[in-house]
């Protein structure tokens, strides 16, 4: 899964990449390496499993990439899929996922992957792979001017820093989940995380950093994109509660859709910025989109998702 197409290190600085100096990511090394059981069918195992106890949406979707590129050559790779989740999974067995050979062409190939557990689909997926084809047709939005990453305190000692706020503590659910932090094998680095006083009109809109734990290298890029499907699903869904996070808490959450476009070789070792905003919520359903930006501010991908968000009101603590 090779790509003689790179990313120019614009994005780099303050990034990491020296192979001597960082462990290989668990993404490549465990999360992302299935075991091949036949032609076109694989089995994927699980490393990170949420508190709800369902597979991590983002998990599937980058294994199920896994399983599609390993059937189309070294010289293509993705320039968009489309997914949907339609069982929640089930984190005590394994995931086989069946490729199908959709359609094979000069300039664009199509696979198709089906998740299965239990005898039973649930996730069906996808793909779309193009051959290198320069254009003087270009163009994308302006890059947010954001602060750079090492300015920003991870979400750990972010989190440290609420949960020492005892009316912060009381006013809301901390978004930021301290042992999903821990476990999963990305680095979050949210910009301007709200104070206390801003919760109460926060719009559906959240800006992070994030890049994969660990060294992937340079001229996979497939993996790279494998890589970045698995992180945008992380807090993606959650951007459209944050209106409504004073009023209402969260009863059932779960992705129906997701889907992702790739524009621009990156590095997923790398910081990236993940621009996240909800253009609208209704209907027990809310929409996400998102762009995840290169620090050179190339526009690397585009996401979309829409998710089921059930909620019970919150009941205030007052005694009055």
């Amino acid at each position: 899964m090779s790509s003689p197409q790179t990313p120019e290190d614009g994005q780099g600085h303050g990034g990491r990449g020296d192979p001597r100096g960082d462990l290989r990511s668990v993404l490549v090394t465990s999360v992302l390496n299935l075991e091949p059981l036949d032609e076109d069918l694989f089995r994927g195992r699980h490393y990170w499993v949420p508190a709800s106890k369902r597979l991590f949406g983002g998990q599937i979707v980058g294994q199920a990439l896994v399983a599609a590129a390993k059937s189309v050559s070294e010289d293509v790779h993705v320039h968009s899929l489309h997914c949907y989740f339609v069982r929640a999974g089930d984190p005590k067995v394994p995931v086989l996922y069946q490729v199908e050979r959709t359609r094979t062409g000069s300039s664009f190939s199509v696979r198709s992957v089906k998740a299965v557990q239990h005898g039973k689909p649930i996730f069906i997926f996808q793909a779309s792979f193009q051959q290198a084809q320069p254009s003087p047709l270009q163009h994308q939005f302006s890059m947010p001017t954001v602060p750079p990453p090492e300015e920003l305190l991870d979400s750990e000692a972010l989190t440290d820093h609420y949960l020492r706020d005892p009316n912060l503590q009381k006013s809301y659910p901390v978004l930021l989940n301290k042992i999903a932090a821990q476990e999963m094998p990305i680095e979050i680095k949210p910009v301007n995380p709200p104070t206390l006083s801003q919760l109460q009109r926060m719009e559906p809109k959240q800006m992070f950093w994030v890049r994969a734990q660990g060294y992937i290298g340079e001229g996979d890029m497939k993996m790279h994109c494998c890589v970045a499907a698995y992180i945008s699903d992380y807090a993606f869904l959650g951007t459209a509660m944050l209106p409504h996070q004073c009023q209402h808490k969260v009863h059932f959450m779960v992705s129906l859709d997701h889907s992702m476009w790739f524009h621009a070789p990156f590095r997923a070792d790398h910081w990236m910025l993940y621009e996240c905003e909800s253009p609208w919520a209704g209907g027990s359903r809310g929409l996400v989109h998102g762009r995840l930006w290169r620090r050179d501010g190339v526009l690397a991908v585009t996401c979309a998702q829409e998710g089921v968000i059930r909620v019970k009101p919150r009941v205030s603590d007052s005694k009055l």
